[in-house]
């Protein structure tokens, strides 16, 4: 695994992980990624300060803690962006997918084994029956479900 910065159109730094620089290059020639901030796939890696190993065990020293960056806040527009896409990935979902209800584990497990069409759904679940979907092996997502802007 390798992780590069990179650097939309409109400045946006960002970090992304690839298996490999192929991968990297692929991915960027194929405008599979995207400035998370923007939506720009004009990207392109940006200057990084290299990560140099040092073994501080050879001289006998303690390994130095590793630095503490800050998280830092969001700006409103980034905010703004963030809601945006949530809303549209809300409404994308309810009017492409199956609205299953609480019934979404059940349904999930008989889409999983066959036993019901292959289909997309959508519907509640609690922390408990996520992670037993997750244990047989049934990939589901998670997604915010933010307010509509219309209620």
């Amino acid at each position: 695994m390798i992780v590069f910065d990179l650097k939309c159109g409109k400045d946006h730094v960002f970090e992304a992980y690839f298996a490999d620089s192929a991968t990297y290059e692929q991915q960027a020639e194929a405008g599979e990624i995207a400035c998370p901030y923007c939506g720009d796939v004009k990207v392109a890696k940006a200057p990084m300060a290299p990560n140099i190993a040092v073994n501080n065990k050879a001289r006998g020293e303690p390994a130095p803690a590793p630095e503490k960056v800050p998280a830092r806040k969001p700006t409103p527009p980034e905010v703004a962006h963030a809601v945006g896409t949530l809303r549209r990935m809300r409404t994308y979902i309810e009017q492409n997918f199956d609205h299953v209800g609480e019934s979404f584990p059940e349904e999930a497990r008989k889409i999983h084994y066959g036993e019901a069409e292959r289909r997309s759904i959508y519907g509640d679940a609690t922390k408990e029956e996520v992670g037993e979907l997750a244990d047989e092996g049934i990939e589901i997502g998670e997604i915010p479900w933010v307010p509509r802007h219309d209620a």
